[in-house]
């Protein structure tokens, strides 16, 4: 016999285990905790102040865009990366389209057409100045830079979208300092000024495409702006039914964007595949012993233009204009191929030996430019000659001592340091800050330091291991032992001092 009079379950707690799930009180849970604890942060006031102040036309937001504008254009002419990212970080902006978005998002007309205006008129400001040095120019050519700059394409929405989301959420929770990856992400200025390029040499296929780039980066941001402020609580005197008409009107414009750059997107999906055909087609005519060492396609050609470089046992030259009409059929476009072979001898490895020495001398000529890029880019983030720049290519370490730069602090710099860092994974990569003044304050809870207090160690001790330099803590014991621990697990000679709240940390006496 089985006796449940035992089992120790209450009334109460088998009418909680009855009840169903209640979906809608978790979501008002969920609605309390983000008005009152995410929303009920944010000094909306403060935020929407300083975006006002970054949309503003003025004498510096035209002077520093011209300037990026120019710089823009010099190194997509040269073809240096380094420079080009300069001219990103130099552009400012940012500042009208973040403001066009908030402004949407209250629903403060002025303010938006007042962003508008700044937008329109450093754009073309841009524009017209990158047109002008192009015309003067003597280098009128299409470099990969300018290329890679006329074919937007459905990731480049994805990249503006998630981008601007990372930028407004960094403005409204104050975290400014991530607005320098921002800047280089979405690349404003470049699209820009290969408009100016296509609109100085009359290459409307160069124009259009990198206006669609721009316009593809400036609404995304815009409108991932107006998203995130109506997230946060932003919100305009509308009614409900304008309301619903504003959120249909952005979702409209998305999908309108969308659409051209999915078509963009599935021509370069072809392309590759193409690619796959090209190569696969060559390689058929000759034997196992064949090497295809080089596979150039130009699809912006008519007919496509095909180069490829073979290494052959056994030259083959009648099957030029067979490879070239089967690739035809297969492609269902006119190619053009120039095919080169070159008899390498008879033996099994011959082939694979010259390709392997062509390797070699590639990989070394892309090894040495890879390195001066990277003294070039470290140069102009710290501010001095690419000569101050130590780069040892057999341990691929690179370091620089940066200048002080107007308006930079040790967050600058820690974000220059990591985004350079990041496009070189296989370098270790050391920019020494100048010794500027370290984070005002360590924020604690309790035992342990807040989001920002981490935030402010981590400065505090990647500035100690550049500088090699001590730092003394001061404010409570307790508060100051743990982050003191924290210091010492990174290497960082750490002394305390006695003090009141909050925690504070400077710089030891050099001695």
């Amino acid at each position: 016999m089985n006796d449940t009079s035992g089992s120790g379950a209450t009334p109460d707690a088998a009418s909680a285990a009855a009840r169903p799930f209640n979906l809608r009180a978790l979501i008002g849970d969920v609605r309390e905790w983000w008005t009152v604890h995410v929303i009920g942060q944010v000094d909306q006031a403060e935020v929407t102040e300083r975006r006002r102040e970054d949309g503003k036309l003025s004498e510096h937001y035209l002077f520093m865009t011209a300037m990026a504008g120019g710089i823009a254009i010099l190194g997509l002419l040269l073809s240096s990366p380094a420079v080009v990212i300069g001219a990103m970080l130099l552009s400012p902006l940012m500042g009208p389209i973040m403001g066009l978005g908030f402004a949407l998002a209250i629903g403060d007309w002025a303010w938006l057409k007042q962003s508008v205006l700044t937008l329109v008129i450093g754009s073309v400001l841009a524009v017209l100045l990158c047109a002008v040095l192009v015309f003067v120019s003597p280098i009128q050519t299409i470099t990969t830079e300018i290329a890679a700059r006329t074919r937007p394409n459905l990731f480049d929405l994805f990249v503006a979208l998630f981008s601007a989301m990372a930028g407004a959420y960094a403005m409204i929770r104050g975290r400014e300092g991530a607005i320098v990856g921002v800047a280089i992400a979405t690349a404003l200025m470049p699209p820009l000024a290969v408009v100016g390029f296509g609109l100085a040499t009359w290459n409307f296929t160069v124009f259009s495409g990198a206006l669609l780039l721009f316009v593809t980066n400036f609404i995304t941001i815009a409108l991932t702006a107006f998203g995130m402020a109506k997230l946060y609580g932003f919100r305009a005197k509308l009614t409900k039914g304008q309301s619903q008409a504003q959120s249909f009107a952005v979702l409209v414009v998305f999908v309108a964007l969308a659409i051209p750059l999915a078509f963009s997107l599935n021509r370069i999906a072809w392309e590759t595949n193409a690619q796959r055909i090209v190569r696969s087609e060559i390689r058929e005519q000759f034997d196992g012993r064949s090497q295809l060492d080089l596979l150039e396609i130009d699809f912006a050609a008519a007919p496509i233009g095909i180069h490829a470089v073979v290494f052959t046992p056994v030259l083959r030259p009648e099957i030029e204009q067979a490879v070239a009409a089967s690739l035809t059929e297969r492609l269902g476009e006119t190619v053009s191929l120039d095919l080169v072979q070159y008899e390498v001898g008879t033996n099994d490895s011959a082939a694979e030996r010259a390709q392997l020495s062509a390797a070699r001398a590639r990989e070394e000529r892309e090894a040495s430019a890879r390195a001066e890029a990277l003294a070039v880019r470290l140069s102009l983030a710290a501010g001095v000659p690419p000569r101050e720049v130590l780069i040892d290519e057999s341990r691929r370490r690179a370091l620089v001592r940066a200048k002080r730069l107007d308006g930079a602090t040790l967050v600058t710099y820690r974000a220059l340091e990591a985004r350079i860092a990041a496009g070189e994974p296989d370098w270790t990569i050391e920019l020494i800050p100048p010794a500027g003044a370290l984070p005002a304050a360590i924020a604690f809870d309790g035992s342990e330091p807040t989001e920002a207090g981490q935030a402010a160690l981590a400065i505090t001790g990647w500035a100690a291991q550049r500088l090699g330099r001590g730092v003394v803590l001061t404010g409570p014991t307790a508060e100051a032992e743990v982050a003191a621990e924290m210091l010492r697990e990174a290497g960082v000679p750490v002394e305390l001092r006695a003090g009141g709240a909050p925690l504070r940390a400077s710089w030891a006496s050099e001695g």
